[in-house]
């Protein structure tokens, strides 16, 4: 597996436990409706979360959450739509990002919520 593959799938598990957590339910891990995906989709209270993770290595790079552009945004309420129509999901929904950055002796996780509408 190629090593920023490696990195996505490890910021995703560290993402899934740290809102595990913080009292969130896992309802989909890598949910994909087309070309769109999800990496998480969470449940706390009558909130269904949608959620976009970014990782980088160290912060030379600037920040992952700045990662998330305009494309990806769409292709993430098309998915975020077929969810909710596949379950018939008529409560509160919000668009989360967690940010990963990998320092050689540290993870460093951060919740952004209502990230982008």
């Amino acid at each position: 597996m190629a090593k920023h593959l490696k990195q996505g799938k490890k910021a995703e598990m560290a993402a899934a436990t740290f809102l595990q957590k913080s009292g969130y339910g896992i309802r989909e891990r890598n949910y994909r409706n087309g070309k769109a995906e999800v990496d998480l989709i969470v449940q706390r209270g009558i909130f269904l979360v949608f959620v976009e993770i970014k990782s980088l290595r160290s912060g030379t790079h600037g920040y992952p959450e700045e990662r998330i552009g305009g494309s990806k945004i769409k292709l993430f309420h098309q998915a975020a739509s077929s969810y909710q129509e596949e379950e018939k999901w008529h409560k509160e929904i919000r668009f989360d990002s967690i940010a990963v950055t990998f320092f050689p002796q540290a993870i460093k996780i951060e919740h952004f919520e209502d990230a982008f509408s």
